[in-house]
């Protein structure tokens, strides 16, 4: 791989220029608004998590993400731990051929995540020894920043902005995400957490400063779906306020607007809680669903686990094939579910081949269900 990285980060005039041009044969409806900043990203994205770490994986996931990019999906989602770094590194190979095929840099929004442990050359043996020589002897965390193959330490989180920015091959991510940091509450409590996530947000943010990221946030499995009172929860505000701190530390000042833009969570046919459950409160004197909190705190949301493991391309529930069956088959009306869902700006769906490819750009070019007939389907369903 060339040791020079690509410039660059997604602007507002280039992913609108993406839709007129690239964008043109997607249905209207197919891009979401980033917030304020007006950044045009596709409703269904990419993620590279599953797959083999392999050779001929690698390649297809890097012929489908230049196809994928060169015919309307914008966004790529990877992380550092993917298939033991091999999914940064063919996506920055798929960008570098959607790149030669005419797709700018400015163009994508390009999204990789850390937390779990990044093993290299396959998962050790012994993980505690691999710990402590990777990354307590390195100064890149201490043994209590470990739960399971998670570790929170600011340290860590830094090293794999950088490996996922190395990888990549890319000077400035566009998004980068803790995923999953609701594992650690059950050993050290949700205080002791949050206290590590503000030292972890302030790396973040110095990152966005040094121009290596655009935008933070978490990725969590559990902690935007459950009650509020459960020990797993996450609050937004909450988070929102850790990364207000960091970011006056960071840019010294009291005024200073942090980076927390980005979330994801799993959404589907069967996993509605960050629709349906009204667990958080917005600060504004609101309690709403954490999709509605993340529109209401500006915060952009990417839905997850929109094929359900793959078991939502077999079947789909009554009231989805009752309103889509004039879909070709369960995949599409999986992805049309999830990106007609109110608040929900890019879902995103784990692909390496491109017959997978094929359903993801058929549903792009007919447009979202209405907002009366998508909300209808939890008529039907109760």
């Amino acid at each position: 791989m060339s040791t020079s990285l690509i410039a660059g980060f997604a602007t507002m005039a280039a992913t609108r220029q993406y839709v007129k041009t690239i964008g043109q044969h997607c249905a209207e409806g197919n891009f979401s608004d980033f917030l304020n900043i007006h950044l045009q990203l596709s409703s269904m994205g990419m993620g590279t998590f599953p797959g083999a770490p392999t050779d001929e994986v690698d390649e297809q996931y890097a012929s489908t993400i230049a196809e994928a990019l060169t015919q309307g999906v914008n966004v790529m989602d990877t992380g550092a731990h993917y298939r033991y770094g091999r999914s940064c590194a063919a996506l920055g190979e798929g960008v570098r051929r959607a790149m030669a095929q005419g797709v700018t840099r400015e163009q994508m929004f390009l999204v990789s995540k850390g937390g779990f442990l990044s093993f290299r050359n396959g998962k050790p043996d012994d993980l505690a020894a691999w710990f402590q020589r990777e990354v307590v002897l390195t100064g890149l965390g201490k043994t209590d920043d470990l739960v399971q193959a998670h570790c929170i330490s600011p340290e860590y989180i830094g090293f794999q902005l950088e490996l996922s920015r190395r990888l990549m091959g890319v000077e400035t991510l566009d998004a980068f995400l803790v995923d999953q940091p609701e594992v650690h509450i059950p050993v050290i409590g949700k205080e002791m957490l949050n206290r590590k996530l503000q030292n972890v947000f302030v790396v973040l943010e110095q990152a966005v400063k040094d121009g290596k990221l655009r935008y933070y946030g978490i990725s969590t499995f559990n902690g935007f779906r459950v009650e509020t009172d459960h020990p797993l929860f996450e609050s937004l505000t909450s988070l929102q306020g850790l990364a207000e701190k960091a970011a006056q530390q960071v840019w010294n000042s009291p005024t200073a607007k942090h980076s927390f833009k980005v979330v994801q969570m799993p959404f589907n046919q069967v996993m509605q809680e960050s629709f349906t459950r009204f667990n958080q409160a917005t600060g504004q004197g609101n309690v709403g669903s954490t999709i509605q909190a993340a529109h209401q705190l500006g915060v952009y949301v990417m839905a997850s686990h929109t094929m359900f493991k793959g078991h939502l391309a077999n079947q789909s529930v009554d009231a989805v094939l009752q309103t889509m069956p004039m879909l070709r088959n369960h995949a599409q009306r999986a992805l049309q579910f999830n990106r007609s869902t109110p608040g929900i700006g890019t879902s995103l769906v784990g692909i390496s081949s491109p017959e997978h490819l094929e359903d993801l750009l058929a549903v792009s070019r007919i447009a979202p269900l209405e907002k009366a007939v998508y909300l209808k389907m939890y008529e039907r369903a109760e």
